[in-house]
């Protein structure tokens, strides 16, 4: 080993696997940073608490923009929904890279372990990311790493590659013991986190993209809640399902842009149109907004409508969205 000061910079999703290369690279004496990404589709909140459990400095980088022009097309194509596992490993190593180089970081690491992933975590995918990162001879797997041929950081001793593991496939056994001998007691089970392997999510997302074409961030992140109901290519609804939603969609609502409905008179869901509409697709959502009340169906009922300051009711009838599937997407 060097005597140098060794600093590892580091990708975390907040899981076991991620604390766990983290601190086998700190039992070495090597300097840990990790790095953590927000989008839409997955949140930072796992590694910013892992972040503070373990006393380990943390850096939050949004990447939603980027990372949609990837998710437009990605190289390596999609999963089973619209996750494209290895072209996102690699744009975060690309990611992170940018930062290790401008911030004088010696190497990158990840919690990765060989086979515990069938598209994202085979020897070959692995080394796919590393190569389409641009960083490939830069990235340590510590769980792993005895299972792939030495990197440049192990050869310049930076790192004892004897101190480091050789963990492979599904089963977390080694990772739970290994975590109860190094006094790692709290970490979340473990989980996919990312929205993109949800069917219904990627249903919507891909409406967004090949249907509505023009969107923003905050139409993504709208994704994760409510009904979604396409009435045109140009129009859909938002509707919420629980108070809790009605809170959610509340918070992303703009009022200088969207329509929002609700009943007039009985308690229901919050409904937005986010880019509003015309009148017709006005009543529609309308109709639709009261047919999720406890009003009559069929008979004529009043919603309040509201766009930037102006507020008006409408009296449209009772429509239930299951009755109009020949005219609407449900999403």
């Amino acid at each position: 080993m060097t005597n140098k000061c060794v600093r590892a910079l580091g990708l975390s999703s907040g899981g076991l696997d991620s604390i766990l290369a983290a601190l086998i690279l700190k039992d070495q004496g090597i300097d840990v940073t990790w790095i953590t990404f927000k989008t839409p589709f997955f949140s930072p909140k796992s590694a910013i608490q892992a972040s503070k459990q373990n006393n380990i400095p943390i850096q939050v980088e949004d990447i939603t923009d980027i990372y949609m022009e990837m998710l437009k097309n990605p190289p390596a194509g999609y999963g089973k929904n619209m996750n494209p596992c290895m072209d996102c490993h690699a744009l975060m190593f690309a990611q992170a890279g940018a930062v290790m180089e401008k911030e004088g970081f010696d190497f990158l690491f990840s919690g990765e372990v060989a086979g515990q992933r069938p598209m994202s975590q085979t020897k070959n995918s692995m080394n796919y990311v590393a190569k389409n990162s641009g960083f490939k001879g830069h990235i340590l797997r510590p769980l792993s790493a005895r299972l792939f041929p030495e990197t440049p950081m192990e050869k310049e001793g930076l790192v004892d590659r004897e101190r480091l593991l050789d963990i492979s496939g599904r089963s977390r056994k080694t990772q739970i013991a290994l975590a109860e001998k190094m006094g790692v007691t709290r970490y979340p089970a473990p989980a996919g986190g990312c929205l993109l392997t949800d069917k219904g999510f990627s249903k919507r997302l891909r409406d967004l993209m090949d249907v509505q074409k023009k969107y923003d961030t905050r139409d993504l992140y709208l994704l994760s809640h409510g009904r979604h109901l396409r009435l045109a290519p140009d129009t859909r609804i938002v509707v919420g399902r629980t108070k809790a939603e009605n809170h959610e969609i509340s918070k992303l609502y703009d009022s200088q842009k969207d329509i929002r409905l609700r009943h007039a008179r009985l308690p229901g869901p919050l409904t937005i149109m986010p880019g509003g509409g015309n009148e017709e697709m006005v009543r529609l959502a309308a109709s639709i907004c009261a047919g999720y009340t406890k009003a009559d169906p069929g008979l004529p009922t009043q919603v309040v409508v509201q766009f930037r300051k102006k507020e008006e009711i409408i009296t449209v009838p009772v429509l239930k969205a299951v009755d109009l599937k020949d005219r609407i997407s449900y999403l």
